[in-house]
């Protein structure tokens, strides 16, 4: 193959614990946003807009998910054509029974696969942030630096810097410090979990982070720190761009009010950067909802709606019966909620059914979740969950029995 300037690898293998029950049968980068979208579909698209063609997207976690939705690539024109090409690379290919065990060892563990294009450079992304960004520019910077690896940052608000990794630098922009979740943080500088290496510099550091038994293989706890022992030119780019770490499910929620409130992801237009996704087939409305009543909501146009919303987003496929109120909440797709329903601070999973009558409330701080393909009645307040799910309880519960313990 011919040497390329940079490939992107794109670690999605996150089981998303923290966004359960959304979790329960998908990976992270999977879980839908945004009315139409994929959480991966945004840094998918980026590479895209920006000129990289070949993507390694990594995965382990309900990985066939991820699968399913990006197939050969076509919807993000990179399907395979010669060298370029998206390219899935699950754990369970790599002849390895622990499967990747952390983030910097998935990398380590396909350095055969980015060998074979042998880049200049190679961009690590996260499966599961919202955002747009131009690597171009980003790559333009790590090499007018003459770095050997550039971290992408982003300004967070001093009283949530302690949330993050922050990382310290100097005038020049240079790193001079990594701190994971500090106390008391002496910069808010977060870093965006982007990296840009060169790639000879960087699998040394693979190959060395491999042979310590006790590293925990994760860039930002192990790698980025370790770089840091020595006068290696790393540096920080600063982006001034809206960025969300969408990984529980406040965050998830509060990045849909933020569309909601108007809070462009980017100053291109849908023209100049587009977003690109696996359109699957949706009926038609059966009832066009009246625009006057949803000025406040993004309602996409296969819901059929005979209720209200307010200050909520619906996706494709969405049934809402008679007198039913809709509010500051996000429906994924193909959710049927009945008639007289209220809901109100709440994320109701895909495929999940709301019987008539039905009351689901939470509060702007505690965002009430209704799983995927949960069904939720009235009277008496009952949820059942998927077979799945049950199995998964009662595997749990059996074993706990099993050792002494009353069910």
């Amino acid at each position: 193959m011919a040497k390329k300037d940079c490939i992107a690898m794109l670690l999605a293998g996150g089981e998303g614990k923290r966004l359960a029950p959304l979790t329960s049968s998908i990976a992270k980068p999977a879980v839908h946003f945004g009315g139409n979208y994929r959480i991966i579909d945004f840094p998918l698209s980026n590479c895209v807009n920006s000129g990289i063609d070949t993507v390694g997207v990594l995965t382990q976690y309900e990985a066939e998910s991820l699968h399913q939705h990006i197939g050969e690539g076509e919807p993000w024109r990179l399907n395979q054509s010669g060298e370029n090409g998206i390219s899935l690379l699950p754990s369970w290919n790599i002849g390895c029974e622990e499967g990747y065990c952390g983030t910097a060892d998935a990398i380590y563990k396909n350095m055969e696969f980015i060998d074979q294009h042998d880049p200049e450079d190679v961009l690590i992304l996260s499966g599961d942030h919202i955002y747009q960004m131009d690597y171009r520019e980003l790559l333009q910077y790590h090499t007018n630096k003459g770095a050997k690896a550039t971290i992408a940052v982003i300004e967070v608000p001093w009283n949530e810097a302690h949330r993050f990794g922050v990382m310290g630098a100097d005038e020049d922009m240079r790193v001079t410090e990594f701190v994971e979740k500090p106390a008391k943080p002496e910069s808010n500088l977060a870093s965006m979990g982007i990296y840009v290496f060169k790639w000879s510099y960087l699998k040394e550091h693979l190959l060395r982070d491999a042979a310590i038994q006790e590293s925990g293989h994760d860039f930002g706890k192990d790698l980025i720190p370790a770089m840091l022992t020595s006068e290696d030119p790393l540096y920080v780019y600063n982006f001034n761009g809206y960025w969300k770490d969408v990984g529980t499910v406040q965050s998830l929620w509060d990045a849909h009010m933020d569309l909601l409130n108007g809070i462009t992801l980017n100053k291109e237009t849908e023209q100049t950067w587009p977003m690109f996704t696996r359109q699957w087939r949706t009926k038609p409305s059966a009832h066009k909802p009246r625009t006057s009543s949803f000025d406040t909501c993004m309602v996409h146009d296969s819901c059929a709606i005979e209720g209200n919303a307010d200050r909520s987003v619906i996706f494709y496929g969405v049934e809402i019966g008679k007198s039913s109120s809709i509010k500051d909440s996000v429906v994924m797709p193909n959710a049927k909620i009945g008639r007289n329903v209220t809901i109100e601070h709440a994320i109701i999973g895909e495929g999940a059914i709301v019987r008539d009558g039905a009351v689901i409330k939470g509060k702007v701080d505690e965002i009430v979740v209704i799983g995927p393909y949960e069904t939720v009645v009235s009277k008496p307040a009952v949820r059942t969950q998927p077979n799945r799910l049950l199995k998964e309880v009662y595997e749990k519960t059996g074993r706990l029995r099993a050792e002494g313990l009353s069910s």
